[in-house]
């Protein structure tokens, strides 16, 4: 199946739950916050949302500095 992450087409295999991908495709999924279709998934409901073919998802992390 495919998705569009962070505005690139990707391919995952089924059944792939948010949690899932973002470990996958993220450095490090602790400081993410994730978007799946245009609506914010907060991070204790990540691995009630299963990946469907043709899912944008927006991975965002917060880079500190100064």
């Amino acid at each position: 199946m495919h998705i569009i992450l962070n505005g690139q087409k990707r391919e995952v295999f089924p059944p792939q739950s948010l949690r899932e991908v973002a470990g996958r495709f993220a450095p490090s999924p602790a400081v993410l916050i994730a978007e799946v279709n245009g609506t914010i998934v907060k991070k204790n409901q990540w691995d009630e949302i299963h990946i469907n073919d043709g899912d944008t998802i927006e991975l965002v992390s917060f880079v500190g500095g100064g």
